[in-house]
């Protein structure tokens, strides 16, 4: 069965190289669980231990079968939509799971890109009276991904120089203003708080 299993794991990762990782845990063996892993992301080998939804699922033969599309996140960072199927055996005991990692870091800017590209013309809309400066994180991630769309990248994969100009696009827009923006620039480019600081003082 687990070999059987390890099949369907490496024919989903050769399917979606590059974006999405598949693992196959052998829960028999939790300490040494990883048995195959296909678009290495995370960063994990070959006979790594399970994982905390591994050990859940050992604990508890009623745990669901399968847990799909919770938001998750890769060691460095990026954000990710995972799924993850239990495997049992005759007896209704899980022998393994196997999970899927989608990195959505790398659809973010195709995804602006493509809604730039059916965008109507929004000239005649009315124009609002004033514009709020408290933004959100949300709207700051938003604000971060269309810029980094422009470029056809990722904010982790910016060049220095690149993210530099985008902090500082970010500070004359005023994105500044909101709380904890410092902080949640840097998490999304993969800097220290201090860098963010830095770039947005830069005189150009």
């Amino acid at each position: 069965m687990i070999r059987e299993a390890e099949k369907i794991a490496v024919a989903l990762g050769r399917m979606f190289p590059g974006l999405c990782e598949v693992v196959l845990h052998d829960l028999r063996d939790p300490e040494r669980a990883v048995r195959a892993i296909e678009n290495n992301l995370s960063g994990r080998q070959i006979g790594d231990s399970a994982t905390e939804l591994g050990l859940a699922r050992i604990a508890d033969p009623a745990y669901p079968d399968v847990v799909q599309n919770y938001p998750n996140r890769f060691p460095d960072g990026r954000p990710a939509k995972s799924t993850s199927i239990g495997i049992r055996n005759a007896e209704g005991e899980y022998v393994a799971a196997l999970c899927l990692n989608l990195d959505v870091s790398l659809l973010s800017p195709l995804t602006l890109t493509l809604a730039n590209l059916v965008a109507t013309d929004t000239a005649h809309r009315e124009q609002p009276l004033e514009t709020l400066r408290d933004r959100n994180a949300r709207e700051l991630r938003r604000a971060v991904e269309e810029l980094c769309a422009r470029r056809a990248a990722t904010p982790r994969s910016l060049s220095r120089e690149d993210k530099r100009a985008l902090v500082r696009q970010l500070h004359r827009d005023g994105h500044f203003d909101s709380r904890d923006a410092a902080q949640t620039i840097a998490d999304l480019l993969g800097v220290s708080r201090a860098t963010v600081y830095n770039y947005a003082k830069t005189t150009p």
